[in-house]
């Protein structure tokens, strides 16, 4: 149930960026409430999976996975539609690729993304509740926001373009503070993952030769 809760985000998701390109000013406005749902989602589904025992490592890795995709769709959206930086995308972009590098080497070893950390700060930064809590309403209040300001600004008549300016410009530091947080999570992830991997053998690091690069493939070459 709970894996299909998350799956589920990815058609919101789908919708979402259709409205904020082709919608409506009433779609848009429709919109961020859908867009609410589907970051509220991400909370539903880790509840529902703890309530009916439906926790498991795929169930961890799913939900990272479609949280990636949501950030990184909507981030490179608002980019592309000229309400932030470009960098806050690539940030991020880069941030996350180098953390899921790394987390899928615990993975492959049969460790949940979020148990591999053993030291009091690692645990604080990524798995503590304020720090999740902390992170999901930045990018909760920078989405939204975001999305009800594209919105508002179709409602000349309504709301001045003054009001959507000074909105825009509050929700650009409210999404920096977002990508602040997310490199400070992802920081205790790439160096526990270095220290891993430096204090292991070269055999278990690199792990053994391929057949064609040893001697006795060598000497039996033409």
């Amino acid at each position: 149930m709970a894996n299909w809760i998350t799956l589920g985000r990815v058609p919101i998701l789908l919708i979402n960026i259709l409205v904020l390109y082709r919608g409506s000013p009433a779609l848009r406005l429709a919109g961020v409430g859908l867009l609410f749902i589907g970051l509220m989602l991400d909370t539903v589904d880790g509840m529902v999976a703890r309530a009916r025992g439906e926790t498991s490592l795929f169930g961890s890795v799913l939900d990272i996975a479609i949280d990636r995709l949501y950030e990184s769709a909507l981030w490179l959206c608002f980019a592309n539609l000229g309400f932030i930086s470009v960098a806050i995308p690539l940030i991020v972009i880069a941030r996350t690729t180098l953390t899921d590098a790394f987390r899928s080497i615990a993975v492959a070893q049969g460790t949940a993304p979020f148990a591999i950390h053993r030291t009091a700060l690692g645990r604080f930064l990524v798995g503590s509740t304020w720090m999740r809590v902390g992170y999901s309403v930045a990018k909760t209040l920078a989405f939204c926001g975001l999305a009800l300001a594209q919105a508002l600004a179709d409602f000349p008549a309504l709301v001045g373009g003054s009001v959507v300016g000074s909105m825009v410009e509050w929700l650009q530091i409210v999404a920096w503070i977002a990508v602040i947080v997310c490199v400070g999570r992802g920081a205790p992830v790439i160096m526990h993952s270095v220290r891993a991997i430096g204090s292991l053998s070269p055999s278990a690091r690199y792990g053994p030769p391929r057949p064609e690069f040893s001697s006795a493939s060598r000497s039996n070459d033409p």
